[in-house]
């Protein structure tokens, strides 16, 4: 019986062998993957990135087979920028080869998002998806108000308020001066400081604190300057240790003198000096060691050996090795104001004709935007150039032999404002509300933004010091940031130094040099209190007169 079952098998095996009439058997046939056909966002093809996406987008799919529904969930993911997943909703259309995604509740603006397709997405023959897809969302910017409608007048006094916080709290505890960044624990910045002092006038003007409480803060300040800071022939280093006084090398051989921080410290002490003028001991002796200090300049000395120049560094140990002459158009204008002004030390004005305008090698005269540009460079550089300078000295009426500086200031500042809102570069965001390229921190460090390097990065410095020039382009663009944008800019000590919407990035950092002209600048434009102070000089006055400059005040 057993033979016989066994013979049987063997027959019927023969004869299934032989169906189909082939004598082979038919393989096993396995799944084919899938690739994608196209991904369209609101109905935009633009490959895997979109930016400027609404915050309800629908993301669509295209496939060339029909895919299975139910391995939807478990291959496509929404997720924010850190990770975190987000529920959507998912519809498939045209046989099931087309599958729409859309969030199930609206995304946040100015934010960024991926939606992720795994391999695991099946279609229906149980085929997988070749590869992974990603598609990067960047969302529009949420125009929605911020922060309650107040005055103009009213807003601009906030900023000022907000921003003197980073000079007021954050000044350094024992030295008063202010630190270089929110960032510097006991590094302090010489320029930046006379920002600060120029902005604690403008807070004891505006009622933040008492004339008591500026005039204790100020003490503090001028005695550790006359008393404690290292200077070298009188000049003072870049950074400072706030406690020690001791130079921070701002670099290997930039570890002594800068005249140029030097000349922003000077200019800041001297409109303090003209503002605390009462007859009290308390404010003559203030007066008396600003004084000292203001004296102590040797400016001349930094001649190189009575070069018909100055020169921006000097140190103890490398001496002249840094050998960078101060040229112009930049921001320096008030270092050769300050040395020929000086009643010690003060320089000829061929030295200035030589040394900062070149013999007219600063002249410009070409139209960029419509606007004729006195000085500087193509497209007039970086902004801080018509900053600086002009915390103390008054453009208007201004004129030399090389430019009228009204004229200079505010078209340099039309001229950014147009390159922005022109956007040659196409970035997301630019426009007549947001604007304004000068030096700032950056994503990967900092730079000197200006038209002639523009990396997509806005410093709101850049727009708000230039309330006197441009008053209605800045106030534009300060109502966007802090109404529009406050939700991400717009801190404890005013406005973060920069910020890219290009990028999607916001700086966490305020920077001393940024702050304070914000101050001192929306301050010029509604009273005129520091220029005023500062050309009130009777030694400012002759030194600019001695250079060849006219102006009413001097």
């Amino acid at each position: 019986m057993v033979r016989y079952c066994c013979c049987l098998l063997i027959i019927l095996g023969i004869f299934s062998c032989k169906k189909g009439g082939s004598g082979v058997v038919d393989p096993v046939v396995s799944p084919k993957p899938f690739t994608l056909n196209e991904v369209t966002v609101n109905g935009i093809s633009n490959g895997f990135n979109y930016t400027n996406v609404n915050l309800t987008p629908s993301v669509q799919f295209k496939f060339p087979v029909a895919v299975d529904p139910t391995s939807i969930a478990s291959s496509i993911t929404l997720k924010e920028a850190n990770g975190s997943t987000l529920p959507y909703n998912a519809s498939t259309s045209n046989n099931d080869s087309v599958i729409l995604i859309i969030p199930s509740s609206p995304l946040q603006g100015l934010a960024k998002y991926t939606l992720d397709i795994t391999t695991d997405l099946t279609s229906k023959n149980k085929g997988k998806l070749q590869s992974a897809i990603t598609v990067n969302l960047t969302t529009k910017i949420d125009s929605s108000r911020k922060f309650t409608a107040i005055s103009d007048d009213a807003l601009l006094t906030l900023v000022q308020q907000q921003t003197f916080k980073y000079f007021w709290d954050f000044g350094h505890p024992v030295s008063g001066l202010a630190r270089e960044r929110n960032t510097s624990g006991d590094v302090v910045t010489s320029g930046g400081s006379g920002f600060g002092i120029m902005s604690i006038i403008t807070g004891v003007h505006r009622n933040f604190i008492t004339r008591a409480q500026g005039l204790a803060r100020m003490q503090t300040m001028v005695s550790f300057l006359k008393n404690t800071a290292q200077t070298f022939h009188g000049a003072y280093p870049h950074w400072l240790n706030g406690t020690t006084g001791a130079a921070v090398p701002f670099s290997t051989k930039d570890d002594g003198a800068d005249l140029v921080e030097t000349s922003y410290l000077i200019q800041g002490l001297l409109c303090a000096r003209q503002y605390f003028n009462g007859a009290d001991a308390a404010e003559t002796n203030l007066r008396n060691d600003i004084n000292a200090i203001w004296n102590g300049v040797q400016w001349n000395w930094f001649r190189q050996n009575n070069q018909n120049t100055l020169y921006w560094h000097w140190s103890n140990n490398y001496g002249w090795d840094m050998n960078l002459p101060i040229r112009g158009w930049n921001e320096c204008l008030i270092t050769y104001v300050l040395a020929a002004s000086s009643t010690n030390y003060n320089i000829p004005k061929i030295v200035y004709d030589n040394g900062f305008a070149q013999n007219g090698a600063m002249i410009n005269n070409n139209t960029y935007y419509g606007y004729q540009l006195p000085l500087g460079p193509n497209l007039g550089g970086p902004l801080f150039f018509e900053h600086y300078s002009f915390l103390g000295i008054d453009p208007n009426g201004l004129s030399d032999a090389y430019a009228n500086y009204a004229v200079q200031t505010k078209n340099h500042t039309l001229i950014n404002y147009n390159y922005c809102k022109t956007n040659p570069k196409n970035y997301f965001g630019y426009s007549d509300s947001v604007w304004g390229l000068t030096a700032s921190d950056i994503p990967s460090g900092y730079t000197a933004s200006s038209p002639t390097n523009d990396v997509g990065v806005i410093a709101p410095t850049a727009a708000l010091s230039s309330f006197p020039y441009t008053p209605t382009e800045s106030m534009k663009a300060l109502k966007f940031y802090y109404y529009v944008l406050g939700d991400k800019i717009w801190k404890q000590y005013g406005f973060v130094d920069a910020f890219s919407l290009k990028d999607l990035w916001f700086a966490n950092s305020f920077l001393a040099i940024d702050q304070g002209p914000i101050i001192v600048m929306i301050e010029n434009h509604r009273s005129g209190l520091l220029w005023n102070l500062f050309t009130s000089c009777p030694e400012v006055k002759n030194g600019m007169r001695n250079l060849g400059f006219t102006a009413p005040y001097l």
